[in-house]
């Protein structure tokens, strides 16, 4: 278990170290019991600085080594705990219902659109939204989803008008998305 424990802090460690921009030190926020060993702790650490960052983050590592958990630790040790935390699992979901989902839609948008569905983005409001497996994003979606980081704007299916949302994005993946983007998907 000690071992399986080191590995997934290496792994977590690399890959948060490795797309972590040079962050202000501040006094660290209580401890969060992610184990004892010392890369734990240094993982720890770094979520607790980052948690203090209003920035989106993305968290890479193989399946199991707790994205999950840390996503959730970076948002209840932040400025926005106190608000929602919705949780959107890209590969869970079919492509045609991805951006209904994250961004809603309007009654009469699509066949079966029988009622105006807010998607996860108007839920999360002021809060944190984790879209996991973020690597499975269709393609066309995943260009309505960069306008909305860029601008904070977005347009539910059908909608005539956009809406405005103040919502951290976090995501994870256990994809290499350099590779992905290279192979344009």
């Amino acid at each position: 278990n000690f071992l399986h424990e080191e590995r997934r802090s290496k792994a977590m460690r690399l890959r948060l170290r490795k797309r972590t921009p040079s962050l202000p030190q501040l006094d660290p926020l209580p401890a969060v019991s992610l184990g004892e060993s010392a890369g734990m702790k240094e993982v720890a650490a770094l979520v607790s600085r980052l948690a203090r960052v209003d920035s989106r983050v993305l968290l890479q590592g193989e399946t199991g080594t707790g994205k999950s958990l840390i996503a959730r630790m970076l948002h209840d040790q932040g400025p926005r705990g106190p608000r929602p935390f919705l949780t959107l699992n890209c590969a869970a979901i079919p492509d045609g219902l991805v951006e209904s989902e994250l961004f809603g839609h309007m009654e009469g948008a699509f066949t079966g659109a029988t009622r105006t569905h807010r998607g996860k983005i108007e839920q999360a409001e002021g809060g944190t939204l984790f879209l996991d497996e973020i690597g499975e994003l269709p393609l066309s979606t995943q260009s309505k989803l960069l306008t909305f980081l860029e601008v904070g704007r977005y347009s539910p299916v059908g909608a005539e008008l956009e809406q405005q949302a103040d919502v951290r994005i976090l995501s994870a993946t256990n994809s290499d998305l350099d590779a992905a983007v290279e192979a344009k998907r």
